[in-house]
């Protein structure tokens, strides 16, 4: 069986209900992002940072400069859902963030450190939350659709497991 490189952990999938044991171990995988991120990362060369992670795809710099840029974004939708009335969040270019300077060519340890902070406020912010505000939405423009943070905790969740599957999965290929 071939893995497709674009998703090595599967896409996201969560059927039913969402449980307070299910956000507790989303919320351990939001806590644990920052080591994993650092140990896939530990050790790579500069030119092994500036590898793509797989044909046409993005360098493990730009992955990882991608991740914090990412949850810096949900963070702030969360913010948005708990403060605001189902409110539209601001969708970004992914792919156009991704070629900016700084994401190309930033040192890893500028997106290890903001992963490692926004991950220590986030857990915060996630532990302190009840179950009604876990049912709080938001609106989505782009996609026309209206997320529960609970489900996207589950996303972000899979996101970190996602990427870092996308730079250990380039390790053992290449042998690092």
């Amino acid at each position: 069986m071939t893995i497709d490189l674009r998703y090595p952990v599967g896409k996201f999938s969560h059927e039913g209900e969402i449980t307070p044991s299910q956000r507790e171990e989303w919320i351990r995988e939001i806590e644990q992002l920052p080591e994993r991120l650092a140990a896939a990362v530990s050790g790579l060369s500069q030119d092994q940072l500036d590898t793509p992670y797989r044909d046409g795809g993005w360098t493990v710099r730009q992955v990882a400069h991608h991740v914090a840029d990412s949850h810096m974004n949900s963070i702030m939708r969360f913010k948005l859902a708990l403060t605001e009335s189902e409110p539209a969040i601001k969708p970004y270019d992914e792919n156009a963030w991704a070629q900016l300077e700084d994401t190309r060519q930033a040192p890893i340890e500028h997106a290890l450190d903001s992963v490692r902070s926004l991950h220590a406020r986030w857990v915060l912010l996630l532990r302190s939350m009840s179950d009604a505000d876990f049912a709080k939405t938001f609106y989505h423009p782009e996609n026309k659709r209206v997320s529960r943070l609970d489900r996207t905790l589950g996303l972000y969740a899979w996101h970190g497991r996602h990427h870092v599957a996308h730079i250990t999965g380039l390790r053992e290929r290449m042998g690092w």
